[in-house]
């Protein structure tokens, strides 16, 4: 038995020798993001778009360089062409997107805590919600009228469904124990909807913002592309007519911006509210 014990320690020693370490591998799926690798790759392709455009590798007509897109944006500040559209666009997102995010956050939390509002409201919007928002444009003209009220209503009404889900089911994610620990003490109702379902929704309430604010921006681009004279989607429309792709990129290249300022501007709102994560 003490042979045994003995060369059973002298083999646990000879295999501790030649034991490695492993990497940990707890990091819990956070991954971080590279701010210098994300330009770095955009300086490539942009590097590579121009070599093939200097080089005539490719037709100007069918893709511009950057250079000429770049240009065409100078012109088009210079000129003030381009703050003219930018107004018209961003007072139609602005106003759309307030006007359905209120109404959805308002209709979200009814249904989420309401079981009358959640019978009623998600038969409606499970009905009305996969309807192409564009599409109703040409009823909103007849019932509001040639102007900014129908495209106004457009961008609500794709802004409020995607609102109200994501409301609603931040609020379906919130744990059931804190508000039942909160009922335990008498608390009042307003102060658990204050206290306790509004910060714990409120991470998908921001991810629903991200979501329509790019709805919004491509609601605004079709809305001004059938009934528009100023905004950056009838300028797109016109410079495609017109077959001035420069112009056209350089419109496509503003909207991009435009969407990363609103990404950025979520972001620095997500970093205020949920500093607790």
């Amino acid at each position: 038995m003490l042979d045994r014990a003995g060369e059973k320690s002298q083999a646990l020693q000879a295999g501790g020798d030649n034991l490695r370490k492993v990497a940990f591998r707890g990091g819990g799926f956070s991954p971080k993001t590279s701010r210098y690798a994300g330009l770095l790759a955009l300086a490539v392709v942009i590097v590579l778009w121009q070599a093939a455009g200097s080089l005539s590798l490719v037709n100007p007509i069918f893709l511009p360089s950057p250079l000429a897109i770049a240009r065409a944006i100078v012109q088009l500040a210079s000129s003030g062409a381009l703050w003219q559209h930018l107004a018209y666009s961003m007072m139609r997102i602005g106003t759309g997107w307030l006007l359905g995010t209120v109404a959805g956050i308002i209709v979200g939390f009814a249904i989420g805590l309401s079981t009358l509002a959640r019978s009623v409201g998600i038969t409606f919007i499970s009905a009305l919600f996969p309807i192409p928002k564009i599409a109703l444009l040409p009823l909103l003209i007849l019932w509001l009228g040639i102007g900014e009220e129908p495209k106004i209503a457009t961008i609500a009404l794709g802004v409020f469904f995607s609102t109200a889900i994501s409301v609603y089911s931040g609020v379906d994610a919130v744990p059931r124990n804190l508000i039942r620990m909160a009922q335990s003490f008498n608390v009042p109702f307003l102060t658990i909807v204050r206290r306790v379902v509004w910060p714990g929704a409120l991470p998908s309430i921001l991810a629903g913002f991200r979501i329509t604010a790019s709805i919004a921006l491509l609601l605004v681009v079709s809305a001004e592309m059938i009934g528009a004279e100023y905004g950056i989607g009838a300028f797109v429309l016109q410079a495609g007519n017109l077959m001035q792709t420069d112009q056209l990129l350089a419109g496509v290249v503003i909207l991009s911006l435009f969407g990363l300022l609103v990404g950025w501007l979520i972001s620095r709102l997500e970093k205020r509210l949920l500093h607790w994560r």
